[in-house]
Parts: C-alpha cells; structure tokens; sequence
C-alpha cells in the first residue's frame, strides 16, 4: 500500500514540475480548439439570448444567468469562419477571464464540445509565424494530441479584454 501511495505522490510531483494543465476542447469548421478548463464556469445548450444594438457582429447578443448579464460571442464570426446554422449540438461555453480591473464573464457559441486533455505547457508549440493576421494573435500555442493538433487560445486576446502590444 506504502508503494502505491509514494508512487501517486511521485507522478502528482512530476504533473506539477511539468505544468501540466487541462484544457476542455471544442470542434469548429473541422478544427479542435482547446481553452484552459479553469476559465470554464458551465457548458450551456443553445438558447434565445436578447441582442445588443450597435455590437460588433460577432457579439450576438447577452442572456441573463442567474442575475448576470453574459455577453455572448460567436468565435465563428469572431475568427472570420464561414456561418452554419446552430443546431441541437452547438454549445455556450460560459467563462472567465481574470482581468486587472476584475473578472469578465462571456459566453461562446461553438460548433460542439470534443473533450478534456491533460497538456504540460512544454508540449506547446508557439504559432508559426506566416502570415501576420489578427487571428494569430488569439492563439496561446498549438499542441499534438494523439494524431490531431488542437489550438489552444488566449482567452483575453479572443474576447478582445487584454491591452495591445505597444
């Protein structure tokens, strides 16, 4: 029993020296995005939300959880995607982001949620860079996860919360 113990506590130490961190996935126009799952609040079906005059059009509107007013943003049109209609699968992921002045909470409209994994930041790969467009400032890195590559995105840059570059 003494050995199981010490040899759970050797593989906690190393998840801890590794930094390993979990990020929960989501599919959008056949791609894999990954967002740190301690952002994640709820996973939320698809539901009417009340839209907001003047918004960029990629804020399609806010819904009101639980006496919280939650901007929604639709990552397909905040990336440049091509639309689809939302259906029975698509998803609000509702989360937040720590912020300098306090905590955001927004909601994301995604194509379906894909599943959890346990990454360690070394195994992410920084964006290569080719092209210098605004979507590539969203990305935090990029990671294999079996024999498909998920991207994983710095939520402050995706919901437009973090300062710009000076």
């Amino acid at each position: 029993m003494e050995a199981i113990v010490n040899d759970l506590l050797e593989s906690s130490e190393e998840n801890q020296e590794e930094n390993i961190c979990q990020f929960l996935t989501f599919m959008m126009a056949d791609e894999e995005y990954g967002v740190d799952i301690l952002a994640v609040q709820e996973i939320r079906g698809w539901e009417e939300i009340t839209q907001i005059p003047n918004s960029p059009s990629y804020v399609k509107g806010a819904i009101n959880l639980r006496g919280t007013i939650v901007p929604i943003i639709d990552l397909r049109a905040r990336f440049g995607l091509p639309q689809v209609p939302y259906s029975s699968v698509t998803v609000v992921i509702v989360v937040k982001v720590d912020l300098e002045s306090g905590d955001k909470i927004m909601g994301l409209v995604v194509d379906a949620v894909s599943d959890v994994y346990s990454i360690s930041e070394s195994d992410a790969r920084d964006v290569p860079d080719v092209t210098n467009t605004e979507n590539t400032e969203f990305v935090h890195g990029l990671v294999n996860v079996g024999e498909k590559m998920v991207v994983l995105l710095d939520l402050k840059r995706v919901l437009n919360l973090s300062k710009e570059p000076d």
